[in-house]
């Protein structure tokens, strides 16, 4: 499982929708200013490719990564 991480504002509705019909899980991570909110799509290894390659297509930048950061996780990255 391949897990992305996307600042929802770089995200269109069309993209996120997209992005959410080719993703196994996706989950939202609000956070408080000056944070952004991030996006996190679960990715099953054998979807990775199409997966990428629309993210590449539409220039969304994100992070691939295999084990599932945790809240504090993606706030510590972020500070």
């Amino acid at each position: 499982m391949w897990h992305f991480i996307i600042q929802q504002d770089d995200l269109s509705s069309t993209q996120y929708q997209a992005l959410q019909k080719k993703a196994t899980l996706t989950e939202v991570e609000p956070f408080n200013e000056p944070y952004p909110n991030l996006c996190v799509f679960d990715v099953e290894r054998e979807n990775y490719p199409d997966f990428v390659d629309y993210l590449d297509l539409e220039g969304i930048r994100y992070e691939a990564v295999t084990a599932k950061p945790s809240r504090e996780q993606l706030l510590n990255q972020m500070r």
